[in-house]
C-alpha cells in the first residue's frame, strides 16, 4: 500500500488553515454580537413611549 506524502501534507495543511479561518472569523463574529448586545442595551427603546395614549 502506498501512501503519496506530498497530497497528504497538501490536505492537512488546506484543513489546518480552514479551521484557522473558521476559528478567526468565528472570533469576530463574537466580538461583533457582543457590540450589538452591549449597545441594544444601553440605548433607550424609542419606539415605546408609555406617556402619551394610544391613538383610536
Amino acid at each position: 500500500m502506498d501512501i503519496n506524502y506530498w497530497e497528504t501534507g497538501l490536505f492537512i495543511i488546506v484543513i489546518l488553515l480552514l479551521v484557522i479561518w473558521l476559528v478567526r472569523r468565528n472570533r469576530k463574529d463574537e466580538q461583533t454580537f457582543e457590540k450589538e448586545v452591549i449597545q441594544s442595551e444601553l440605548k433607550p427603546e424609542e419606539e415605546k413611549d408609555h406617556d402619551e395614549p394610544s391613538p383610536g
